[in-house]
């Protein structure tokens, strides 16, 4: 079987798949107020064509595959997609990123074709600010949501909070006590500067809150049952008794480059081969021009190989400017 290595050593195991741009909720990190500037429908992949992408990386030795948006549950027939990516051969392992909103809605059809882990943005618990930092009064639907879920049996489900300095930085800890008693896993992450969103939004580095955390539940360094090894780049703490399981998620205090194994396929065919730089395949182009199966593995070959060393955040805070959800989760 051939596996996927970038210039650097490391293996490329992990494909981030962006089913569209659009999404029901404008988040302050991720997509200005009154947005309008998506895709054309015209340029999106088609089905066919992300299947024959995904089996390509599949052959490649890419065997897990996140699907992502903006927010995936706006995508029409997803579940069709699922289905069709779920059956493809070496695909080992297929989750979703979601906001939650659609998810009491499309549950039961998502886990019958195949996805069998989430993650779900949820920054708050507070109505009020979550309709502040969302611009949309919608906390209710995404809490059935994750109950929805919960009752098909997806496992694990994991809460993605991103932590704001005075804005959610003062509700860890209520929002550590949600997910002990509903068996979740909590995932903290440091905000990160794409797009003008992503600068405007104050990031808090996790170290202290690790360690506060650790303390607070008797926390030691572990694996979460269910999760893909290596298939993240979050650190993972957990409680004796298994009740408490939060992952820290550094990209600005303490990077995880040097073990990134994940490239990002936009919904208009764009492979961004780091999420903190602008390097990037366009496959479409590619798909569209007739390509052979040979060639479009060729392609992702020689995109693979120039693969960036690292992002630079720090470094260079402005250098990405398209919004998050445009570059695909």
């Amino acid at each position: 079987m051939l596996l996927l290595y970038d210039s650097h050593g490391r293996r490329i195991e992990y494909l981030r798949l962006s089913v569209t741009d659009r999404c029901d909720l404008r988040c302050i990190y991720c997509m200005p107020a009154g947005f309008k500037g998506y895709e054309e429908p015209a340029n999106w992949l088609m089905f066919d064509e992300i299947e024959r992408v995904v089996g390509a990386f599949a052959h490649l030795g890419v065997h897990n595959i996140r699907l992502t948006g903006g927010e995936p549950l706006l995508r029409r027939n997803l579940a069709e997609l699922t289905g069709r990516l779920s059956s493809l051969p070496g695909i080992a392992d297929l989750s979703l990123s979601s906001n939650g909103t659609r998810l009491a809605k499309h549950a039961q059809s998502l886990r019958a074709a195949g996805i069998t882990r989430l993650n779900v943005s949820l920054d708050t618990l507070d109505p009020a600010r979550f309709a502040a930092i969302t611009g949309r009064d919608a906390l209710d639907a995404v809490l059935q949501g994750l109950l929805a879920a919960k009752e098909e049996g997806f496992g694990p489900i994991k809460i993605n909070m991103v932590v704001m300095a005075g804005t959610t930085d003062d509700e860890i800890d209520a929002m550590a006590a949600y997910c002990i008693e509903r068996r979740f896993v909590l995932r903290l992450i440091e905000a990160m500067p794409v797009g003008e969103t992503g600068r405007k939004t104050a990031f808090v580095a996790l170290g202290p809150i690790r360690e506060r955390l650790r303390a607070r539940f008797g926390l030691v360094p572990g694996v979460v049952p269910g999760v893909v090894p290596g298939g993240g780049p979050a650190r993972y703490l957990v409680s004796p008794d298994g009740r408490c399981q939060i992952g820290f998620i550094t990209p600005m205090s303490q990077h995880f480059c040097d073990t990134c194994n994940r490239v990002r396929l936009s919904v208009d065919g764009t492979l961004y081969l780091c999420l903190g730089q602008d390097d990037k395949v366009d496959l479409r182009a590619l798909l569209r021009a007739g390509c052979s199966d040979k060639q479009l593995e060729q392609a992702l070959l020689d995109g693979i190989g120039r693969k960036p060393l690292k992002h630079e955040f720090r470094e260079h805070p402005t250098h990405v400017v398209r919004f998050m959800s445009s570059t695909g989760g």
